[in-house]
């Protein structure tokens, strides 16, 4: 029986006898040694098509046009096995950079899959992305093959044109100029590619502090058998019906509408929209009998917001539902076992790894709202000082970090593509860049990011991006960018400005900058707030103090005070 096999036995136990049997799998698991490994090959297809393949892999819904499409593990599987086909025919070879940019459509999951079985590197990219975004990416990871819809097609061209790359082969959604039909691919079956363990698979463009985004690799076995400790989270078991509410492009999609439900041969329930509405989602999670549910934090804040009992929604077949994202306001997990009975359990993860810490479902009852839990079985978390020595006593904010010298996590990444620090490896740790702190009973609280990252409706946001592109307008003179707080998406991006001589503070000064942003930045990344302000704190050797700033914004938005030259992009109709 292979370790795959073995952990589909075990999500099928009851919650009060998995600890000790899961925690006895992972310590033979983080002793293992992978050669070769494809698990679209030895898992996907070796174990789910081969014992069941009609089962429903992808049941799709377009909420809003009511379309619904079906597919078979077996027909996903020949599907996605005739786009590795076509590109090998067009001389895309494994470890080559396959981009797609797709909205929330059956295309996404094949691109995954076709990432895996062919061996490429696939570069999910959000479809909300701009011309600049995308140069950068195709510069950094050069497109051999490009998958998108139509109007995502548009943009790329552009992007492509900026950065003087031309791929060997472009597939569409649709029909476009120049694109090859993806409906035009004929579904055959396929080998898989020969992939080592520590092959790439995947390249997810994440934000930092400072410079671009980084290029975050995962390999053949980090995410297909790392992800084993986010499915033992969710508690998804084969016969599951599993939605994850996330925009795709992000790794938070390979992680719940990708590994974790197929790793153990689960439902995938994918509810396309094109503007979120609460209600309706919840509607559909009802209707269609979804029994494991994740959902981020900003999507929770919105649900509290619909009359669950007044709509006569029962949730009959909900099981298992969980956040992940930022930290979840205690009093949403208290509204939501009022109204279901169900408690919503917190666990936390990075771009760079898979569940890290949770509350897993043996927690049952004794979960500590506010607490994201525990370490999961799969990484020896510690919390460290500033000067890299390990905390033991409760209560003692430090950084959270993953000890190395024990062994090396599975899920965790390869490291980052291109020309970048590797600083987030210290001694025998991995830094994840956050601060927590551990109560007595050994439950984990999330305090905050240790650098200056805006965490923004799920999005994470490099000041820098941002700061870049004010300071190209000819009246900015310096910008510092900060998260703003606030109630429904956590935080919102708010720009500093500093003007040049000759330039005053003014509604249609502020207005042209939001203008600005707009037309460059992707619309996560855009400023809602410009605040005009004299001068930005500094360091002795002129470093932005953005802490500072940021507390200081905590501060006055505690109070309710609005700067004199404060603007709200909210308040711009012009911008709708």
């Amino acid at each position: 029986m292979s370790i795959f096999e073995e952990f589909v036995e075990m999500s099928k136990l009851e919650d009060n006898e998995k600890e000790e049997r899961l925690r006895e799998f992972f310590e033979r698991l983080n002793k293992m040694n992978f050669e070769e490994f494809n698990w679209a090959d030895e898992v996907f297809e070796g174990i789910h098509v081969k014992r069941d393949g009609d089962r429903i892999a992808l049941h799709w819904v377009d909420l809003e046009s009511g379309e619904e499409k079906e597919f078979t593990y077996r027909g996903f599987a020949k599907i996605s096995n005739g786009i590795v086909n076509f590109l090998r025919e067009n001389e895309v070879d494994k470890g080559e950079f396959l981009h797609f940019m797709l909205p929330l459509i059956p295309e996404v999951w094949f691109c995954h899959y076709v990432a895996v079985k062919g061996g490429f590197i696939g570069v999910p990219n959000a479809n909300i992305l701009r011309e600049r975004d995308l140069e950068y990416r195709f510069k950094v990871a050069k497109p051999s093959a490009i998958v998108a819809d139509e109007d995502s097609a548009k943009v790329i061209d552009e992007a492509l044109k900026l950065a003087n790359v031309k791929p060997k082969v472009k597939i569409v959604v649709g029909d476009r100029d120049g694109w090859e039909p993806i409906d035009s691919i004929e579904p055959k079956n396929c080998e898989g590619a020969r992939t080592k363990a520590d092959d790439p698979i995947f390249c997810f463009f994440t934000s930092g502090t400072t410079g671009l985004p980084k290029g975050v690799i995962h390999t053949a076995i980090s995410y297909p058998v790392g992800h084993l400790s986010t499915a033992y989270m969710i508690n998804i078991k084969p016969n599951d019906v599993h939605n994850n509410l996330s925009a795709s492009g992000w790794a938070k999609f390979a992680w719940s509408s990708f590994f974790a439900p197929f790793i153990v041969g689960a439902t995938v329930l994918g509810l396309h929209f094109r503007k979120f509405n609460p209600e309706r989602y919840l509607e559909a999670i009802d209707s269609y009998g979804v029994s494991t549910f994740c959902a981020p934090p900003t999507a929770w804040r919105m649900f509290m917001l619909v009359d669950v009992k007044g709509k006569g929604l029962k949730f009959e077949n909900l099981r298992e539902v969980v956040s992940a994202g930022e930290p979840l306001n205690p009093e949403i997990i208290a509204k939501w076992k009022e109204w279901t009975g169900i408690e919503i359990r917190d666990f936390y993860g990075q771009t760079e790894s898979t569940a890290m810490i949770g509350n897993p479902p043996w927690f049952k009852g004794r979960i500590k709202p506010g607490s994201f839990g525990i370490p999961t079985f799969m990484y020896d978390v510690v919390l460290l000082d500033d000067d890299l020595n390990e905390i033991k006593e409760p209560k003692v904010v430090g950084h959270i970090a993953v000890r190395l010298n024990k062994w090396r996590p599975i899920g965790l990444f390869k490291g980052y593509f291109g020309n970048v620090r590797e600083d987030a490896f210290v001694g025998d740790y991995y830094l994840t860049g956050d601060k927590a702190y551990f109560d007595e009973d050994g439950y984990w609280w999330f305090v905050a990011r240790a650098d200056d990252v805006i965490k923004t409706s799920d999005y994470r946001v490099g000041p820098f991006e941002v700061e870049s592109v004010l300071l190209e307008h000819p009246a900015v003179a310096e910008v510092a960018v900060v998260g703003s707080p606030d109630p429904i998406r956590w935080q919102v991006v708010k720009a500093f400005v500093v003007l040049k001589p000759g330039y005053k503070p003014s509604r249609e000064l502020a207005l042209e900058l939001f203008k600005h942003c707009k037309n460059i930045l992707a619309k996560f990344k855009i400023p809602r707030i410009i605040e005009f302000v004299d001068s930005l704190p500094k360091t002795i050797s002129g470093k932005i103090k953005r802490k500072e700033l940021k507390m200081m914004e905590e501060e006055r938005k505690k109070r309710g005070e609005i700067g004199e030259y404060e603007y709200f992009y909210k308040d711009f109709p012009e911008l709708r």
